[in-house]
């Protein structure tokens, strides 16, 4: 996707705008939130969500429990498809293997942990309570 900004300094846009149409958030009031929260720095500084993101600069962001670190290698302030929104930045190697890792040991996790379908029917509740009385 080409420079396609609509701001009065073409070669600016902002933080939060950006996130936005780069597909990290779905709305530019969730961006701006988690800009004011500390959750997105920009070489490394904490920004406020009007900061002017610039070609080249590199952007770090935690959501839930991933982390990316990206640099911006396109502007935009209009929100495409997801091939357009992959165009506006590129993610360094370490921020993939890092996330794929978190990734994978949340899988892992998942296999082992117990899976509670809801409440107890009551057979179960019966059973339970005859486990419990014969202590």
């Amino acid at each position: 996707m080409a420079q396609t900004s609509t701001e009065p300094a073409a070669g600016r846009i902002r933080l939060d705008k950006w996130l936005w149409a780069a597909r990290f958030y779905k709305t530019r009031s969730l961006a701006a939130q988690a800009i004011e929260a500390g959750q997105v720095k920009v070489d490394d500084e904490r920004v406020k969500p009007a900061h002017a993101v610039k070609v080249g600069m590199q952007v770090a962001l935690r959501k839930q429990a991933l982390s990316w670190v990206v640099e911006v290698t396109a502007l935009s302030d209009k929100r495409g498809g997801a091939p357009d929104a992959a165009r506006l930045y590129r993610e360094t190697e370490e921020s993939v293997r890092v996330r794929e890792e978190a990734i994978a040991a949340r899988k892992a996790a998942l296999v082992n942990a117990p899976t509670i379908s809801g409440r107890p029917t009551k057979r179960q509740r019966r059973k339970l309570q005859e486990f419990l009385d014969e202590a």
